[in-house]
């Protein structure tokens, strides 16, 4: 017989998603964390990032924008301890979880059973594979683990990696008064986006005083004057005081016994699971970073809750990682969902308006006209009725995937994961009055242009990754 009925390893937002869910369906729930609860999110990610970001656009000064981020920790933290989750009916264990069998693991050298298992252990920042790393000072280099414990800010900052993290510190360490240089390997910021969002993000930043660096990745460090020099592929020398290496993160499944349960992993080394969150193991199901899927916290608690439900109930939910919200918290912010205009392209017709953010009001009263609203949507059956009755070419269409460059992007974008989520048609947000003036009438904006007549969609393209242009 097993020793608990849901047994929940890690302690971040997936694991106590899955933990509180397990206790609201009345199943003996044991959570075991090898840290304080809270995991990456509430103390090396979110949490500090959003206070840094927000304290750096009040012109706060270094030192006490840092000193903030410690105490919105400390406050969130608070708010999910041991003692807190224990009050809520999870019973907590400290220590290192390994894998004996698939329906058992030790900690602290007590041996647990149980019925089912979810893996939500998270994830780590990669490690740099520069050249030199030893021989530098060992407070010279910075990962997202490590940055926030800094007391003020550095002089000169070098940061490798133009994706979602690297511009949001790159941003708010420029704002703080650090001379920024962003370096990105690939030809444009926010590789995984259509070009034309990193081209924005550049001028934004650029502005801000950032020194970006696109299409030569950084390939060694050796001490330097100011204290590092990173040396990049097109022959350049960096020298800063700080290297802050923003390169992604990987799963943390180091030493979880993994073999031992049955646990398969995929080629990047994530936890391998199904759509239903299932991994491999009999009775083991997995959430958040540990999977690669969606390495973002608000996905980390859908499929926290998601895979402790599919672990104790026979009906079993699929996790759709397409509908779940993007967003990168820069200024302007960026938010996506879905496809974006180049994979929409390449999956069939499809269809897309855009606006600029100089067309809505909202943002010429605010003087933040940075960015744009393009909304990508299906194109139905019947198209020619529908273009004849007065409607667009995708009057009667689905939406695939939306991109949101804009002051409040990050709110604008959960009207549409609504409508997705529904499976609502695109002619639904224009037919819905949004306030005037409003950031999010933006948003019915674009969804207008797709579903009447003349308005101005066209043809999804599949853009090159790149701008031709910019790869010369």
């Amino acid at each position: 017989m097993a020793d608990v009925d849901l047994l929940v390893v890690g302690a971040g937002a997936g694991g106590l998603a899955a933990a509180r869910e397990g206790v609201r369906v009345g199943r003996r729930t044991v959570l075991v964390t090898e840290g304080p609860p809270g995991g990456d999110c509430t103390f090396t990610g979110c949490v500090p990032s959003k206070t840094l970001l927000a304290a750096a656009a009040r012109g706060e000064p270094a030192a006490i924008a840092l000193a903030q981020v410690r105490a919105t920790v400390a406050r969130v933290a608070a708010t999910e301890t041991a003692t807190v989750l224990r009050g809520e009916g999870v019973e907590v264990r400290e220590g290192r979880a390994r894998f004996v069998a698939a329906r058992a693991v030790e900690v602290a050298g007590l041996r647990l059973t149980a019925r089912s298992t979810v893996l939500a252990c998270g994830s780590s920042p990669r490690p740099a594979a520069l050249s030199g790393l030893d021989t530098v000072a060992e407070d010279s280099v910075l990962t997202t683990d490590t940055v926030f414990s800094l007391d003020d800010a550095p002089p000169s900052m070098v940061v490798v990696g133009g994706g979602p993290v690297g511009c949001e510190l790159a941003q708010a360490f420029a704002r703080l008064g650090t001379a920024v240089t962003l370096v990105e390997a690939a030809q444009g910021l926010l590789p995984g986006e259509d070009p034309d969002v990193g081209a924005v993000l550049a001028t934004v930043l650029s502005r801000d005083g950032v020194d970006v660096r696109v299409g030569a990745g950084a390939t060694a460090v050796a001490p330097g004057p100011r204290g590092v020099r990173v040396s990049t592929a097109d022959g350049g020398r960096l020298d800063a005081a700080r290297l802050l290496m923003a390169i992604g993160r990987r799963p943390a499944v180091d030493d979880l016994g993994l073999d031992a349960a049955g646990v398969a992993r995929t080629a990047s080394g994530a936890v391998a699971v199904d759509a239903h969150l299932r991994t491999t193991a009999e009775g083991v199901w997995a959430a958040g970073d540990v999977t690669g899927l969606c390495p973002h916290t608000h996905a980390a608690d859908e499929m926290g809750r998601l895979a402790a439900a599919n672990a104790t109930r026979r009906r079993s939910r699929r996790f759709e990682p397409g509908l779940v919200p993007r967003v990168v918290f820069t200024d302007p912010e960026v938010a996506t969902i879905g496809l974006g205009e180049a994979a929409a392209a390449g999956r069939g017709p499809a269809w897309v308006a855009e606006v600029a953010m100089s067309e809505v009001d909202r943002a010429v009263t605010a003087g933040r006209e940075d960015g744009f609203v393009r909304l990508v949507a299906a194109a139905p059956r019947g198209t020619r009725r529908l273009t004849r009755g007065g409607l667009g070419p995708v009057g009667g269409g689905r939406p695939l995937g939306a991109t949101i460059v804009a002051d409040r992007a990050g709110e604008m974008i959960a009207e549409i994961a609504l409508v997705m989520r529904i499976g609502a048609l695109t002619g639904r947000l224009a037919q819905t009055v949004h306030a005037y003036p409003t950031w999010t009438l933006a948003v019915r904006q674009a969804a207008a242009r797709l579903a009447l007549s003349g308005g101005g969609a066209r043809r999804a393209r599949a853009v090159p990754p790149f701008p031709e242009e910019e790869t010369r």
